[in-house]
């Protein structure tokens, strides 16, 4: 607050002022003397003196509520807190000390001892009380294994990296973190609350899924667990959506890690699965364990359900952490940039990376290297669709999706997964206004009997679908091979990229020399009896149509927009997305495509 007086004013007065203006309000308060740029002299509000502190404390109630909150923290019975070392996970307290433990809310020591300096508040403390503390008038015979303090769910508000978040965390040792009718409502709330603030959500898992034995009043209500996955439908795409899973997670609780944007699951302790290996069994005859049924391997490399694994509880934090690095807090805004760094590796190097030979493999994070800043890369589902990397990287310190054919899985072809993969990518950067970059290196989709068996023309269509449809701004590098409907696929001339733009080594075309030569020539060449002349026309025609599809040819006829130097790739690339950071694109007014 600023206040001007008297220019005759002196300073000594003009303190006083400032001093009791500022206890009488409360408010920071500077006093100028007459028309004085500069305040004379400022002041904050004294501490507050309570002349009666001596005299009045906490009464008996204050002190016998927070001997129930106490109570309350412990979490269910001793024996279950006892298991869970041998099980390799925190309590659940601890578990939030170290997600939100420091001043700054960047970790603690997993050790709770009180709340969490990053923690803002907790909602639901007292859910399903007079179910089961002895002092409720309910409970007639105190049983220490009738405890489900919380109804054995956490939610509430904390500050995580700098950022303010909503949070659930299932306490497993009660009932093994299994939902009941008022941790559900606590869930729910938290859920919609998150739609108001447009604050993004952590579910931290635990959960052995419904409470069966009470399973009245939650499971089909309009306002029960099924709603769970409304919500989540809600959130997706309107605020970050991430799930680490600690524990097994069966029917519906595994569903909330799937409706996730991401999914971090921990070795040796995460699973999730529709039914547990007992159902399993029963439904099915199958005899299987848990790590087999939906453990991190197989969401990782089979299904795809997991976007990353971590190896024990602080480093799933840690990838947490790093992630939240290159999302927005919501739709609509521009996701966080940061320092600009060099590559790791000298972009010189880019030319003699990329072989001349089409059919020769080089990994395409070794070209990554050379133009995202260094230490930028954060690859998601490393272990599933491998013909393709999906990753975050930063580029000048601006974050960016890419997309990337990798030559040393199956030559770069697009199987079925690595279309799915691409896809919901392409689709979860486009809801957070992430730019996305294509390196296209790859012989088109895979073709045979298997592959259409896994529907790739249904997953391919996903992927074109989803590059169609991306507003964000979209920059596509043809490195070398981009035949068939790979390069539609991988963000090609007719699908409003900002730029495409080519590597001396880049060919476009329908397919490649070899199998080009097979379909158009194959009469002629089998009539050529002398194998030596065979090999020399052979070699003829594939020069000829190399030229025919060569990256030159299609700057030359407008096809691309340009090719560079390889050398120069880092710089052209810095230079097309901080142009193009604005564009504006309009999807047909419509309610919504069918293909996703």
């Amino acid at each position: 607050m600023k206040v001007h007086v008297g220019a005759g004013a002196t300073a000594e007065e003009a303190e006083a002022i400032a001093k009791s203006l500022a206890d009488h309000l409360g408010v920071d308060v500077e006093v100028h003397v007459g028309e004085a740029a500069e305040p004379t002299a400022s002041a904050e509000p004294s501490e507050p003196d309570y002349p009666l502190a001596d005299d009045l404390g906490p009464t008996e109630r204050e002190e016998a509520l927070q001997a129930e909150i106490e109570e309350i923290l412990e979490g269910g019975p001793e024996k279950y807190k006892e298991r869970l070392p041998d099980q390799g996970k925190l309590f659940v307290r601890d578990r939030l000390d170290l997600w939100f433990g420091g001043e700054d809310g960047s970790g603690g020591t997993g050790e709770a001892d009180g709340e969490p300096e990053g923690l803002k508040f907790e909602d639901g403390k007292f859910a399903a009380f007079d179910d089961w503390h002895p002092d409720s008038p309910k409970v007639e015979d105190y049983d220490e294994g009738d405890r489900v303090p919380g109804d054995g769910l956490l939610t509430g508000a904390a500050e995580f990296e700098g950022r303010d978040v909503h949070f659930m965390a299932n306490d497993f040792t009660v009932k093994a973190g299994s939902m009941a009718e008022k941790g559900v409502e606590k869930f729910l709330r938290m859920q919609q609350r998150a739609l108001k603030t447009g604050n993004p959500v952590l579910y931290l898992m635990d959960s052995s899924g419904g409470r069966i034995d009470q399973q009245t009043g939650f499971f089909a209500n309009r306002e029960g667990i099924g709603k769970y996955y409304y919500n989540h439908s809600m959130l997706s795409g309107a605020v970050p959506q991430i799930c680490v899973l600690y524990g097994p997670c069966i029917a519906g609780a595994a569903y909330t890690p799937v409706f996730a944007d991401f999914t971090v699951m921990v070795e040796g302790m995460s699973a999730m699965a529709i039914a547990s290996p007992r159902m399993v069994k029963m439904v099915t005859g199958e005899e299987i364990e848990m790590d087999e049924l939906g453990g991190p391997r197989i969401h990782a490399e089979e299904s795809g359900s997991a976007d990353l694994v971590a190896s024990d509880e602080a480093h799933a934090r840690q990838l947490v952490a790093d992630l939240v690095g290159y999302l927005p807090d919501q739709a609509g805004e521009d996701p966080p940039r940061a320092e600009s760094k060099p590559p790791k590796y000298s972009p010189e190097g880019i030319d003699e990376l990329i072989p001349e030979s089409p059919n020769r493999a080089y990994d395409v994070h070794d070209l990554l290297d050379r133009i995202a800043d260094a230490e930028s890369v954060f690859e998601l589902k490393s272990g599933y669709g491998k013909e393709i990397v999906t990753a975050f990287c930063r580029i000048d310190g601006r974050p960016v999706g890419v997309v990337a054919n990798q030559p040393t899985e199956r030559s770069g072809a697009i199987f079925p997964d690595a279309a799915e993969k691409a896809a919901e990518f392409i689709w979860t950067c486009d809801a957070y206004e992430i730019p996305l970059l294509y390196l296209c290196d790859t012989p088109g989709f895979m073709a045979g009997s298997q592959v259409e068996k896994d529907a790739i023309l249904e997953k391919g269509k996903k992927m074109i679908y989803a590059t169609s449809s991306a507003t964000v701004p979209k920059q596509t590098v043809v490195t070398r091979k981009a035949y068939g409907a790979g390069i539609y696929a991988m963000g090609g001339p007719a699908y409003d990229p900002e730029s495409v733009i080519a590597l001396p080594s880049g060919e476009i075309g329908i397919m490649g020399p070899e199998a080009a030569i097979n379909a158009v020539y194959a009469n002629k060449l089998d009539a050529i009896d002398d194998p030596e002349e065979r090999k020399r026309r052979e070699q003829e025609l594939r020069e000829e149509y190399r030229e025919d599809i060569d990256a030159k040819r299609m700057a030359s006829e407008v096809v691309i927009d340009e090719v560079v130097p390889p050398s120069t790739l880092r710089d052209e690339l810095v230079q097309r997305f901080d142009f193009y950071a604005e564009v504006d694109k309009d999807l047909p007014d419509k309610k919504h495509g069918t293909i996703l």
